[in-house]
């Protein structure tokens, strides 16, 4: 190969067919595949997961299902499948697969996050960061932003309220590769294009998630056998604060435990984060304070290393955010030029110190669970960290024994469950 970056600039032509039918028993749904004209080309998806793999998007245009007597969601419920030309105001390199992927978990998480301006940035179809505010747009951008600075860089930021201006410059002044919002106040898209290869799309679904939330899709997943497996998608039944399930669980020796009941703080928090546990890739734990995430905790095999993993990338995160705004430098630069100058190996000191007494950032804050805890483990190391409310599905063998971490706890942790596991493969 010649010129081996050449490979992310080719379009892959595919050769899917412009309609694709599935038949469930006696039920139909029809799809049509989406193209766009662009710079006067027509053009599909520009390639699927990787460059060598050609892809299509379709949209589903007729049909609805009944079956299981569930509410399913029908032809008129797109957002990112009927994106049009005219919605797709700057095209950029024209978006792939990932790309949308990422804006529509972005939906998946901002249905259940509707009351409020709320932001996620999303990287390879997870959430760096993501906040509510009553403060508008860009203070929920800023927060999220906040969470994993490093993550975001070349992310899609997707929001369900119209993008201001403020937001707008936050986004100028840095690298994404899309934003998503239902609409743009004046004079923002200007600002946007600055940018010249950013996807800027407008998708008015943005701004009325909350029909979507408890309806359901069909979920398909292809086996590398060529096989599939067909699910109901997953919805949340936390939608709001009445919604949790008390902790309580029976020992061994028949003791009834039960763990103190969140204040309404931290059920906010709670029930925030849960609604980002939505779009995490299992196993996965959030932790959040003030309507925002902190850390995400990704794909683990065990619960105890997910939570490990998310207070690492905490610690780590909190750092980078001291030396970017105090001398401009990422951690990894600070530690980088530390090497050679005396005076930055002392800064670096001082931030590992701060970064170490502030425990990443992680004190007073709130922990979700997409799993419950197998053993109590999980909830000791993040009660040393400050965690002070956990929600987790609950249903465990030893939910009393995790229950009796929670309350060991100096302060005791509070605990609710869910009653209801948020896997996401």
């Amino acid at each position: 190969m010649s010129d081996i970056k050449a490979m992310y600039s080719t379009i892959r032509k595919d050769a899917f067919p412009d309609t694709m039918t599935i038949l469930l028993g006696e039920e139909k749904l029809v799809f049509q595949k989406r193209t766009w004209t662009l710079g006067g080309e027509e053009k599909g998806l520009r390639y699927g997961e990787n460059p060598d793999q050609p892809a299509a998007l379709y949209v589903l245009k007729e049909g609805t299902l009944t079956c299981g007597g569930l509410r399913w969601r029908g032809p008129d419920n797109s957002v990112v499948s009927a994106m049009t030309e005219k919605q797709m105001i700057q095209a950029g390199k024209h978006p792939g697969k990932t790309n949308l992927t990422d804006v529509d978990n972005g939906c998946n998480i901002l249905q259940y996050l509707t009351e409020r301006p709320a932001a996620a940035i999303l990287k390879h179809n997870n959430p760096c960061g993501a906040a509510w505010s009553d403060e508008g747009i860009a203070v929920a951008l800023e927060k999220a932003f906040w969470c994993d600075r490093i993550a975001a860089f070349g992310g899609a930021v997707v929001v369900n309220r119209a993008f201001s201006r403020e937001a707008a410059e936050m986004v100028a002044a840095n690298y994404f590769e899309v934003v998503a919002a239902p609409a743009f106040e004046e004079g923002v898209v200007e600002i946007l294009k600055r940018r010249k290869n950013l996807r800027i799309m407008e998708l008015p679904g943005l701004g009325h998630l909350e029909d979507f939330a408890s309806s359901a899709f069909l979920d398909i997943k292809c086996l590398a056998d060529g096989g599939m497996i067909v699910q109901k998608s997953f919805v949340n039944r936390i939608l709001s604060d009445k919604d949790f399930l008390p902790a309580t669980a029976t020992t061994a020796d028949g003791l009834a435990v039960s763990a103190r009941q969140p204040d309404r703080k931290e059920l906010a928090d709670l029930r925030f984060a849960w609604a980002v546990e939505s779009g995490v890739t299992s196993n996965s734990v959030i932790f959040a304070r003030d309507g925002a995430t902190l850390a995400i905790g990704t794909g683990e095999q065990d619960r105890v290393g997910c939570v490990e993993l998310a207070i690492h990338k905490a610690y780590t995160k909190y750092a980078d955010a001291l030396a970017f705004r105090e001398l401009g430098l990422s951690l990894y630069e600070l530690k980088q030029k530390a090497a050679q100058d005396s005076s930055l190996t002392q800064k670096l000191e001082e931030i590992n110190a701060r970064t170490q007494e502030a425990h990443g950032g992680l004190v007073g804050s709130r922990l979700v669970s997409d799993g419950f805890f197998p053993f109590r483990d999980g909830v000791d190391v993040a009660a040393a960290q400050g965690v002070v409310a956990i929600a987790q599905p609950g249903g465990s063998l030893r939910d009393a024994e995790v229950i009796m971490a929670c309350n060991e706890a100096k302060p005791q942790v509070a605990m609710v469950f869910t009653g209801q596991r948020s896997f996401r493969h």
